[in-house]
């Protein structure tokens, strides 16, 4: 009786083993003629991604491109022509500001006059009435005509020299006009949006 379940269970075994052999030679043989159709289109068109993606990769293009085509008509337009004015006295100095958070934030405080302080030898600095929001803003890296915020300070920075990048640099902006009146601001500043 041993040796009949014996035989019965080998039989079993050596049946399972070959269905899943011959399954995965039907699963080799049926990616085989799917391997051809797939090349066939990518060399007459860009299917590699459609290959990949199915049909989400047809729409995904189109999709940019919308939003590409509604982006830069609305809001990138409006950021790259955000431009702010530093008044001293009978000078102007405008910087245009970046896209990032910290920048938005001062915009929103506008205007604002204030006191500006000489810091160092590169640079003039005010304090913002509200800290600035840096969740995501771009790190200072430009050196000279750089508008910049100091997070642990608080303060905003009108780099007139060059500086060394700091983790905790947010850059705001650039100079566009008035560059060289910054090493002589002092006293009262007002800070504008531009007209």
């Amino acid at each position: 009786m041993k040796k009949f379940l014996y035989a019965l269970l080998w039989g079993l075994m050596a049946f399972a083993l070959s269905a899943c052999g011959t399954g995965g030679q039907k699963s080799a043989a049926t990616n085989e003629p799917f391997s051809p159709q797939t090349e066939q289109p990518s060399s007459t068109e860009q299917s590699p991604s459609t290959e990949q993606s199915g049909s989400a990769a047809s729409t995904g293009p189109s999709s940019a491109d919308e939003t590409h085509s509604v982006l830069p008509e609305g809001e990138a337009q409006e950021n790259t022509v955000r431009r702010i004015t530093v008044q001293f006295g009978e000078n102007t100095v405008i910087y245009e500001l970046n896209d990032g958070t910290a920048a938005s934030s001062l915009y929103e405080q506008l205007p604002i006059t204030i006191e500006v302080e000489d810091f160092s030898t590169n640079e003039k600095i005010f304090y913002p009435p509200q800290e600035l929001d840096i969740s995501d803003s771009p790190l200072a890296q430009s050196g000279a005509g750089t508008l910049a915020y100091y997070a642990p300070w608080g303060d905003v920075v009108m780099f007139y020299g060059d500086y060394n990048e700091n983790s905790s640099l947010y850059e705001l902006g650039q100079v566009v006009s008035g560059g060289e009146l910054v090493e002589q601001m002092s006293g009262t500043i007002t800070i504008a949006a531009a007209e």
